[in-house]
């Protein structure tokens, strides 16, 4: 990393892990949010690499295309299935689920969208957090809802749904309430579909601590010229201040816990949360 310039890296065949699991075949589906940019796009090309035909969920059809681009590029095993969808309607989500499932066996579901929003919790807009809570924690329990007797009912029966949490889900802070209070809610999501999953519909989370997309990335000049620093100690001592690792995640490193996570290797993984945060909630000075 430079002490000049910190990019969102760009992703290469090479860094995408394969898992040989039977299950990973073209007529087994993955629905995955955000595919449009960072975690998502790496997650539905990750999963796309391992053979899956990828449902891949997003408002921003533009961005949709440079996945598809991506995958071709990357010459992927399997294929994306670009589907346009506002998780904000649930109609839209409705007919996500549907077009998903028409596209073979649905088998997993990875709930990534989301985004950010900075105020302390007096001035924090309500429109605002309303909106976060329709796409990270509404969407993702209405998409559960819908995709559940799907997965029953496809294939042998079998199937996982991994919700994108966040070190935010484990330790908070300041003026971050709305992601906080949804990536909480994210793990409950997790562990109540758990519980209701019969042992056949496992769910997981993955929590990390900050990961080097563009929406991340693009903040980091900005708080860099506001406290007289340089880009690389933004990183290593704003963002990772607590944390032992002081690399940013890639994004394809996040997409690498869901292919682990959807895959046999996970069988015993059900409500658990896959905790890559560098030490930030484990360690202290």
């Amino acid at each position: 990393m430079s002490d000049t310039t910190v990019e969102a890296p760009e992703l290469t065949a090479e860094e995408i892990h394969h898992v040989d699991d039977p299950s990973f075949q073209p007529e087994t589906v993955a629905l995955v949010t955000g595919a449009a940019s960072g975690i998502g796009r790496a997650t539905a090309l990750a999963l796309a690499a391992n053979g899956l035909t990828v449902a891949g969920v997003d408002v921003d059809e533009e961005g949709l295309a440079e996945t598809l681009a991506k995958a071709e590029e990357l010459a992927v095993a399997g294929r994306i299935e670009p589907v346009p969808a506002d998780l904000t309607d649930d109609a839209q989500i409705e007919a996500a689920v549907e077009t998903a499932a028409d596209l073979g066996a649905l088998s997993y579901v990875a709930n990534i969208a989301g985004f950010q929003h900075i105020d302390p919790i007096e001035e924090f807009p309500m429109a605002t957090y309303d909106r976060m809570h329709a796409v990270m924690v509404r969407a993702p329990l209405y998409l559960s809802k819908l995709t559940l007797p799907a997965i029953r009912e496809s294939g042998d029966g079998t199937g996982c749904i991994g919700n994108m949490a966040s070190v935010h889900g484990h330790y908070v802070t300041a003026e971050k309430v709305g992601y906080n209070v949804s990536k909480f809610a994210l793990r409950g999501l997790t562990q109540s579909i758990a519980a209701e999953g019969d042992g056949e519909v496992r769910s997981f989370s993955v929590s990390t601590g900050y990961v080097a997309t563009s929406l991340v990335v693009d903040q980091i000049p900005d708080t860099a010229r506001s406290r007289g620093l340089s880009e690389r100690e933004v990183v290593e001592d704003v963002m990772l201040g607590q944390a032992r690792t002081k690399e940013l995640m890639a994004p394809v490193d996040v997409a690498n816990l869901f292919v682990l996570g959807f895959s046999e290797l996970a069988t015993h993984l059900n409500g658990g949360d896959l905790l890559f945060d560098g030490g930030i909630t484990s360690t202290y000075e």
